[in-house]
């Protein structure tokens, strides 16, 4: 029964019932209805409010019977429910590096914007370079660890102008100089990653290469990293084979698989990347066949919706076609710990930080950290 002042003493639940049905019920029932939220005993005004608000953006929330606070359960759209056990890292080409940013620069956002590592890339006239050596590479290994980030691994463009089987045996001899060079470049960092392009049948993007014959660079590309070998494996550096596709080499993960496990070593593995074959098929089905042969990763994005068949098809991460969830949970069923490395060859030229705070905040979402 109403009260003589126009109020209804309701019950508690009663209440709750009804903020989380209408959230505004509590406060725009007519005169004779409502009821001031501090005459309910043992139910206070920012129980209420909180309680409506959390119904009205759609959040299922708990009350913690310890706190009082609410406790909000994983919302798919706005992050991966579960949590994924593997480490953030980027590449240092999604940076504006050397023009805008020098290394160190480079070393202290990937940190700020909270990568576990940053991948390193070897060139012909940079801080990872022919022209530099022990000394400079074990100070960039201090300036690292004194930055409080990991080297994930060392990655190279050079596999294209000097690949391993070319038909120039200038080239090949060339490419396994430089390769040798990264092998120990990669030891003196302090990491046991080597990406390494083991071959290529073709390269659209020169047009004065000169096809390679099947047949001809799965010989030349097993006698390559045959000779490669022994120093790796001395030297402590995994020689981790990438799926390119594009290359027109190791075009399936069984043909991977039949080239890495040809070796019988712990320092021949792959280096999986998900962008490269998203073309024509799909990283989730490769991460289950290569499994634990898996040593490091790189992510990249990739859209379907256009037809360029270039770099330009490579996307900021989730701004393409690739079914992440699908390929985290692939990733976690081979027990996968190690780095996912961003890889994107556009550098923002304005701001360029945003790039690498918005890649370290998809990252996150991704292996369920928010």
């Amino acid at each position: 029964m109403p009260k003589p002042n126009g109020t209804v003493m309701l019950g508690k639940w009663q209440l709750y019932t009804a903020a989380l049905a209408c959230p505004g019920a509590l406060f725009c029932q007519p005169q004779w209805m409502q009821v001031p939220p501090e005459n309910i005993p043992g139910y206070s005004r920012r129980k209420v409010i909180s309680s409506a608000l959390a119904a009205a953006g759609g959040v299922a929330a708990f009350v913690n019977s310890t706190t009082g606070a609410p406790r909000v359960e994983p919302d798919a759209r706005r992050a991966s429910p579960k949590k994924y056990n593997m480490k953030k890292s980027v590449n240092l080409w999604a940076f504006p590096y050397p023009e805008r940013m020098n290394l160190r620069e480079c070393l202290q956002l990937a940190k700020d914007a909270g990568f576990e590592g940053i991948e390193l890339n070897y060139d012909l006239d940079n801080d990872l370079s022919p022209k530099n050596g022990v000394k400079e590479f074990q100070a960039i290994r201090k300036m690292a660890d004194d930055i409080g980030i990991a080297i994930s691994g060392v990655c190279s463009f050079l596999f294209w102008p000097y690949p391993l089987t070319s038909n120039d045996p200038q080239e090949s001899a060339r490419g396994m100089e430089l390769a040798a060079k990264m092998t120990e470049c990669a030891h003196q960092l302090g990491t046991e990653n080597l990406l390494v392009v083991p071959g290529a049948v073709h390269m659209p993007w020169r047009e004065d290469h000169d096809p390679t014959p099947n047949d001809i660079c799965q010989k030349r590309a097993r006698a390559a990293i045959g000779k490669l070998l022994p120093a790796a494996e001395k030297l402590n550096v995994c020689l981790n084979m990438e799926n390119i596709f594009f290359n027109g080499f190791l075009m399936s993960p069984e043909e991977m698989v039949d080239f890495v496990d040809s070796f019988d070593s712990e320092f021949v593995k792959v280096h999986f990347d998900t962008g490269n074959i998203m073309l024509f098929q799909f990283p989730e089905h490769w991460i289950r066949i290569l499994g634990k042969r898996i040593q490091n990763v790189h992510l990249k994005e990739f859209t379907k919706k256009g037809t360029d068949h270039s770099l330009e098809s490579f996307r900021p991460l989730l701004d393409g076609t690739t079914n992440w969830p699908a390929v985290m949970e692939a990733f976690a069923k081979t027990d996968y710990d190690g780095y996912l490395t961003f890889e994107y060859f556009h550098p923002y030229s304005h701001y360029p930080e945003a790039l690498i705070h918005q890649t370290s905040d998809s990252l996150d979402r991704m292996l369920g950290r928010k």
